[in-house]
């Protein structure tokens, strides 16, 4: 796997990520019926994605929104915090190549602390079946991406 070829795909995975990420914003609208504006700065105040996601989930189980919203929008943030886990993986490592720039592993920036010893940074080949998996995680994104979309319009949420 070339060097560019790997920035390319997780290029391509974190702007499909961020891209889906951001339509949180329209959940967060519809489900606790305010503006987009408003929603945006709710959004922005909380820092991480997996706040984020637990904001939505929370509007959508409250005794307001129904039943058949709430089974919507929690099976879409459930497949979308299933791709947060490699998202995160690709976001937060360090890519190392070989000298020919073709093989490529990653070493995750993660402490494991037991009781009587530390590791950190374990290393992953980043070899033809993973970048396949990159790829499959990039198109399951992009149909989160368009089921967010679909439930926004057809619940007609503030856009």
């Amino acid at each position: 796997m070339l060097f560019k070829d790997v920035l390319q795909l997780v290029g391509h995975l974190n702007y499909t990520w961020t891209n889906t990420e951001s339509l949180l914003i329209y959940l967060i609208a519809g489900l606790a019926k305010t503006d987009k504006e408003t929603a945006i700065i709710i959004f922005l105040t909380l820092n991480t994605t997996k706040a984020r996601i637990e904001l939505v989930e929370r509007l959508a189980k409250m005794s307001k929104t129904t039943s058949e919203d709430r089974k919507a929008v929690l099976e879409l943030t459930s497949r979308l915090s299933r791709q947060a886990r490699l998202r995160n993986k690709y976001t937060h490592c360090i890519y190392s190549f070989d000298q020919t720039g073709t093989r490529a592993s990653t070493q995750l920036m993660r402490v494991v602390e037991s009781k009587d010893a530390v590791r950190y940074g374990k290393v992953e080949a980043l070899d033809d079946p993973e970048m396949m998996r990159i790829s499959a995680s990039i198109a399951a994104i992009q149909g989160i991406n368009k089921d967010i979309w679909t439930l926004v319009e057809a619940k007609n949420f503030p856009h």
